[in-house]
């Protein structure tokens, strides 16, 4: 990268957070339809600034507690986590991300993505959002942390608990006792929410 590509990331961060800035100052929140607190993720990386990534997902995760954010923005998350060798929160971040889209992972480490009948929109989720999703398992600044996901994915707590949430959901479409249902739909949530690995 070039030091005119580096200062033009820079900027493009700076803006952002002024951006951001003036919306809580003029509605005392954050009405950030633009989406904008998304990106500076991704320019943290381009940067290689990891130190300087983690403080904005700390601040982000003040800032906007209840965002469940978008799979490419997890993703990016824990990636960055990894750099700053918070592996555990790694970890979870992956699963966080995987509950997300179920075929980013699979997208970046270089796995077949095969269509699954289940909840989230197949046809977006494994096309249209495959197709954007930009990051490469063969990227040399990612080399590393594709070797971790790769040994993560592969354990036996992570494919029990992959297989468990894709059996539920392949259920849940079509479940109709409304009963079993909301089981169901219970023990996804926990599933969801269950970041200790």
């Amino acid at each position: 990268m070039t030091p005119k590509q580096t200062q033009r990331l820079i900027k493009k961060i700076a803006d952002i957070k002024r951006a951001l800035a003036a919306e809580k100052r003029k509605f005392g929140g954050y009405d950030d339809s633009r989406g904008l607190r998304y990106l500076p993720t991704r320019y943290y990386l381009q940067l290689g600034d990891y130190k300087g990534g983690l403080a904005y997902t700390r601040w982000f995760a003040k800032s906007f507690p209840d965002d469940i954010g978008f799979p490419d923005f997890l993703f990016e998350w824990a990636v960055l986590l990894f750099k700053g060798s918070k592996l555990d929160m790694a970890k979870a971040k992956i699963w966080q991300t995987f509950c997300a889209n179920t075929y980013v992972l699979d997208k970046f480490v270089g796995h077949p993505i095969q269509p699954l009948p289940k909840y989230e929109w197949s046809n977006l989720a494994q096309v249209g959002f495959t197709e954007y999703f930009s990051y490469s398992h063969q990227q040399t600044d990612l080399l590393d942390f594709s070797q971790w996901l790769e040994e993560f994915m592969a354990s036996e707590s992570f494919t029990t608990r992959k297989a468990r949430y894709l059996i539920i959901y392949q259920r849940l479409l079509v479940e109709e006792d409304l009963e079993i249902r909301n089981y169901l739909r219970k023990e996804a949530d926990q599933l969801e929410n269950a970041i200790k690995f």
